[in-house]
């Protein structure tokens, strides 16, 4: 005898089934992200007292970030240096993007591999890298002395804002590579015939027809270059200059030396509302829309 579940039943069990599958990441997403939001807004909205956390809402930690001029200074050095970052990796990623999601071939999965084969070694490795290549000692000076271009070694290119800068672009370009590799290998190729077939110039080609349809994987990558550079005080302790701190040493200092943990949490809200704005244009954009290729 054949038993009919009714649809009411069927509905209902396909229901438990979903929310079961669900609660496990949920669980995980409350437990690993959820609750340490929480304690980080409560701790921004204490006070520091006399080395005591005082329990109390008090929004003076982000008067202080705003009337403090150097706090003023390094949120706007941190943002330009992210901004900055970015647009370099950007004009890097699109002409290799370019090569290997067109013309790699059969060598796509090869080069691809290449790219993320930096990933695989540690963030320090790649950071001290730069600092051996870029000493007084390094590979450059040793370098330009045996070319003849110096006498002596140079401490010009290291410990400043151009070591920061050059290190980040390098140990960040291949978060945005793999975005714009995977644009330009779902680009289709008919779209740039039909333009080739109206005699426009390959470079109108690249402007009104490739970029905008790239665009989203750009935007892809462009977040996650700009918020991996914003909260990130590695680099700029090792290679940067003590003049050129950045948003995340501010907040490794208050966490660590200066103990003042409510004023670290509400600068790592300013870090946190700074990547959120940016997330809202790139997905405003469709940047993270089937891999930030929703529009082709």
């Amino acid at each position: 005898m054949t038993v009919i579940t009714p649809p009411l039943q069927r509905r209902t069990r396909s229901q438990t089934g979903l929310y079961a599958t669900l609660l496990p990441p949920l669980l995980w997403m409350t437990l690993l992200y959820f609750v340490p939001l929480a304690l980080l807004i409560s701790y921004s909205v204490w006070r520091l007292e006399a080395f005591d956390i005082v329990k109390e809402f008090s929004l003076v930690n982000f008067r202080t970030i705003v009337t403090n001029t150097a706090y003023r200074t390094i949120i706007l050095r941190t943002v330009l240096t992210a901004l900055g970052v970015t647009a370099i990796d950007a004009l890097l990623a699109i002409p290799l993007g370019y090569f290997i999601g067109y013309y790699a071939g059969r060598y796509r999965s090869l080069l691809t591999l290449l790219v993320i084969l930096p990933l695989w070694s540690s963030y320090l490795v790649r950071v001290f890298a730069w600092k051996i290549i870029l000493g007084y000692n390094g590979v450059l000076n040793t370098a330009l002395i045996s070319l003849g271009i110096l006498q002596q070694p140079s401490s010009v290119f290291l410990y400043n804002q151009f070591s920061t800068m050059l290190t980040f672009v390098h140990v960040w370009l291949p978060f945005m590579i793999l975005p714009v590799i995977t644009a330009f290998e779902r680009l289709p190729r008919t779209l740039l015939e039909a333009s080739a077939d109206l005699n426009a110039a390959p470079l109108t080609t690249f402007r009104r027809v490739t970029l905008p349809l790239i665009m989203p994987g750009v935007l892809a990558g462009s977040i996650s270059v700009f918020a991996l550079t914003m909260g990130d005080f590695i680099t700029p302790s090792l290679v940067g200059s003590p003049s050129g701190i950045m948003l995340g040493n501010v907040i490794s200092s208050q966490f660590g030396v200066s103990y003042n943990w409510p004023l670290g949490a509400a600068f790592a809200l300013v870090v946190m509302l700074i990547v959120f704005a940016g997330l809202a244009i790139v997905l405003r954009r469709g940047g993270l829309n089937r891999g930030g290729l929703n529009n082709l």
